[in-house]
């Protein structure tokens, strides 16, 4: 069996990097996972245990942290974000497609644990959109709205760190083109040297 593929996806607020992987593993089906955050905040709204994040206390994600399982954290505000390593790394001896959706600095430490990691970034069309869509959710006022464009402007200047770079314009596109990247990588020479073997013995 193949080792599986970690793909890091980052992109701004707004972006739909989050639907575009929604989509991308209903495609791919159950060769495919995502790997969920772990937290210290509570859930909000429909937010589900496993699904959207592992809730822990403070306490048991510093423990986590001492104990060198998470492969990147950070703490925004009051609370501790991370990612936890033991499901990336199963998933990936398992031969999974796994998905990462993280901001750019969590990714650019991701990609030291994982080097052959790929990094896909999602780009809005324009920011006239990307403000469009942020102000189309209705959920944020003028003042968040603008600190989210101004962090949009630095994230976008970063993508020239990525491998690959989609533009989510039509969002069935761009689930088309990260479909194509995966299937692209299953076609590398590093990939196909069990079949390569396989063909010769059955000479």
């Amino acid at each position: 069996m193949n080792k599986g593929k970690l793909y890091i996806v980052s992109g701004p607020s707004g972006s739909g990097k989050d639907t575009v992987v929604g989509l991308v593993m209903q495609k791919l089906g159950d060769e495919s996972r995502i790997s969920v955050s772990m937290t210290t905040r509570q859930p909000r709204g429909q937010e589900k245990e496993g699904v959207d994040y592992f809730y822990v206390s403070e306490e048991s994600f510093l423990n986590n942290v001492e104990q060198g399982n998470m492969l990147e954290y950070a703490r925004y505000g009051r609370y501790y974000y991370g990612t936890p390593k033991a499901p990336v790394e199963k998933w990936l001896e398992e031969g999974k497609v796994v998905f990462l959706v993280i901001e750019v600095n969590g990714g650019e430490n991701i990609k030291k644990y994982f080097p052959d990691a790929e990094k896909i970034f999602i780009l809005p069309p324009s920011l006239g959109v990307l403000e469009q869509r942020l102000r189309g959710r209705g959920t944020e006022d003028d003042d968040a709205v603008s600190r989210r464009m101004t962090i949009a402007r630095e994230e976008i200047k970063r993508a020239v760190e990525y491998d690959y770079i989609i533009v989510n314009d039509l969002l069935d596109d761009a689930v088309n083109s990260v479909i194509s990247i995966v299937e692209a990588q299953k076609l590398r020479t590093a990939n196909m040297k069990n079949k390569i073997s396989e063909v010769l013995e059955n000479a």
